[in-house]
């Protein structure tokens, strides 16, 4: 077998590190499935015991490769990972969905595909320039749920707007003109929440691209992490008490 290469944005593979995220993966994707990776450490565990079994149904070979694991995930904890072949979805073009641009953190791009799965936003575009979404631990930190997710990266917004045209934008801006709850309740699926990088936000313009939306907030904090305003912009307009 290819030795396995650091990641890298280059290779047509990336690693599913965990145990939790690799049983998400077989669930969700299976026929991405290249190779699970072992720690001696972890066999015999309910959690690893299962995931072989599955690989193995599979045909998915396994390996101990406990430098692999470590070099990967920067822990001497990590007792599974999963091999994967990198793929790409079509949005729904009847389903709400979530826009993100020019994303920057790992670690805010897994949380925030995480909630919005959570909440029914199952169909999730990317805008460059942005965070590699098959690295390591954007995966890790969606705990499994970026496998669940249709996802799609554009290198513009507009490109975006051009494969689905006419549907109601609402972006997310610390100056939106609407509060949050008054746009939920006159939101008709399919919409599209539209969020910005995590320090600039959205450019002015995108004010006038459709509905702009503000979470209230006190003054004692100057703007919501992303993670934390795509969690609550995205419950609100499809779970909100006015659609229940």
């Amino acid at each position: 077998m290819p030795k396995l290469e650091p990641y890298s944005r280059k290779l047509p593979y990336s690693y599913a590190l965990g145990v939790f995220p690799c049983l998400q993966l077989m669930e969700a994707r299976p026929e991405t499935a290249l190779r699970l990776l072992l720690h001696p450490q972890g066999l015999g565990s309910e959690g690893v015991e299962k995931l072989r079994a599955l690989c193995a149904a599979r045909g998915v070979r396994e390996e101990l490769a406990e430098r692999v694991l470590k070099r990967e995930s920067r822990k001497d904890n990590c007792f599974a990972a999963l091999v994967f072949e990198k793929f790409e979805s079509d949005l729904d073009p009847a389903a709400c969905h979530a826009v993100l641009c020019q994303i920057s953190d790992s670690g805010n791009l897994g949380t925030a595909l995480r909630s919005l799965l959570a909440f029914g936003v199952r169909d999730v575009a990317l805008v460059r320039p942005c965070v590699d979404a098959f690295e390591p631990h954007v995966l890790r930190a969606s705990m499994g749920a970026f496998c669940k997710l249709r996802l799609r990266v554009y290198d513009r917004f507009e490109d975006y707007r051009a494969e689905h045209p006419n549907r109601a934008l609402y972006p997310f801006m610390l100056d939106g003109a609407v509060p949050l709850n008054a746009a939920a309740r006159s939101a008709k699926p399919p919409f599209s929440l539209v969020f910005g990088n995590e320090a600039s936000g959205l450019p002015a313009e995108f004010a006038a691209l459709g509905q702009s939306v503000m979470i209230p907030q006190s003054s004692d904090v100057d703007s919501l992490n992303l993670a934390v305003a795509v969690s609550v912009g995205s419950y609100v307009f499809l779970h909100g008490d006015e659609r229940e």
